[in-house]
């Protein structure tokens, strides 16, 4: 296998935080992972809108580079078709699972003629603080996923909904584990999304939150999208 993409996490429990280096070597995008099936039908007309193909089964698992994982502020993205996607994400660490938010950056234009190129075209920014899944299972369905985008100047409203409209991390995991592999130690899982309101749109800057209102807490991130220029 090869080596991955190394990655500084804050292993934040309620009580501790803990500064861990980690070389995840497998990286999973989770798509259609909506347990509204009216829900997901809007996001893959949305799609459909846009020339993406439906997929072949719902849940469904796109492997990519886990070179292409990232905890920076920034990324370059080729052209000016790309946008992100607020998601919860899983990590397994030495047998236990951990909850964080990413984005995945999905290349539009390239998504309607091959989805599993799109996802490996552009980097998929991860915060870097993660939450044990013990301390979340008991009331995962309150928590709040939400993004922004800052498109001119402008700060709107992306994206916002309940995890519980997806299938929960377990129930994807046994799913990656029956169709396609093991989700063994160091493996990442982007865990699905909403449809975006107002529709998908690129945006100069893009921000994304996990809110935990029980206990208080929030996993929040955010960076800027350079277009790289497309010559042919």
């Amino acid at each position: 296998m090869g080596s991955g993409s190394t990655l500084c996490f804050y292993l934040t429990t309620k009580t501790d935080v803990v500064v861990r280096e980690l070389n995840i070597k497998k990286a999973i995008i989770a798509g259609w992972t909506s347990r509204d099936v009216a829900a997901m039908e809007k996001h893959i007309r949305e799609l459909e809108e846009i020339g993406v193909p439906r997929p072949a089964t719902t849940p469904i698992f796109y492997r990519v580079g886990a070179t292409r994982l990232t905890t920076a502020d920034a990324i370059q993205a080729t052209g000016n078709e790309s946008s992100g996607e607020v998601e919860f994400v899983i990590v397994r660490i030495d047998g236990k699972l951990w909850i964080g938010a990413g984005s995945d950056h999905t290349d539009r234009k390239a998504e309607t003629y091959n989805i599993t190129v799109s996802k490996q075209m552009c980097d998929k920014p991860v915060a870097a603080t993660l939450w044990p899944w013990d301390e979340v299972a008991d009331h995962w369905n309150s928590l709040t996923l939400r993004s922004h985008a800052v498109i001119g100047g402008k700060r709107e409203l992306y994206q916002e909904g309940k995890v519980a409209t997806m299938h929960t991390p377990l129930d994807l995991i046994e799913g990656y584990n029956r169709t396609q592999g093991t989700f063994d130690d160091d493996s990442l899982m982007f865990g699905g999304t909403f449809a975006a309101k107002g529709g998908i749109r690129s945006a100069d800057r893009f921000e994304l939150e996990l809110v935990d209102e029980e206990l208080g807490r929030t996993i929040s991130h955010g960076y800027s999208i350079e277009p790289l220029p497309v010559l042919g």
